[in-house]
């Protein structure tokens, strides 16, 4: 098997461990969409929503396990 094969079925596995715990503790997440830093603007024929704040929390999340996976 080839890197990037690998690299692809890893990165599937995470997103349905991620769906499965959505699925049964989806109430720890509700702050998750609500931090400081999440813009949202709506009017009557159009709304905006920028997520800065949750994408913070997302980058700083990866470069940490990133960082540990790179020790290994």
């Amino acid at each position: 098997m080839t890197p990037v094969s690998k690299l692809l079925i890893g990165i599937g596995l995470l997103f349905i461990i991620i769906g499965i715990l959505t699925g049964l503790f989806g109430n720890l997440f509700v702050w998750f969409g609500k931090l400081p830093g999440d813009f949202h603007y709506q009017n009557e024929h159009f709304s905006v929503y920028a997520p800065l704040g949750s994408m913070i929390v997302i980058s700083l999340i990866l470069n940490l396990l990133l960082y540990i996976f790179s020790k290994f």
